[in-house]
């Protein structure tokens, strides 16, 4: 007969497991009001909400964004703040 030792842990099954997961992908759109080498900044068209994306080597832009262009900012948020994933340059907006 086997004895048990109630002592003794047993490996947890790969659902039991937390893993450490990956930043959430976040989107932002607005205007660009501030731009240079290593940041950018948009702001909400209508409510003035604000923010700042980091820009590295590894961000990738579809278009090339101005100061006043119209953006898409699909970033994720770290320890170094709000870095931009990708940048997705809009048409201007059509006046009726």
């Amino acid at each position: 007969m086997a004895a048990l030792s109630f002592g003794a842990t047993l490996p947890l099954c790969p659902a039991q497991q937390k893993t450490q997961s990956a930043p959430k992908d976040q989107m932002f759109s607005g205007e660009v009001t501030a731009m240079d080498a290593s940041t950018l900044t948009a702001t909400r068209t209508g409510s003035k909400v604000s923010k700042t994306f980091l820009i590295t080597s590894e961000t990738r832009f579809e278009g090339k964004p101005v100061v006043h262009s119209r953006v898409t900012i699909r970033y994720v948020t770290n320890e170094d703040g709000d870095r931009a994933v990708r940048v997705i340059v809009r048409p201007p907006a059509v006046k009726k």
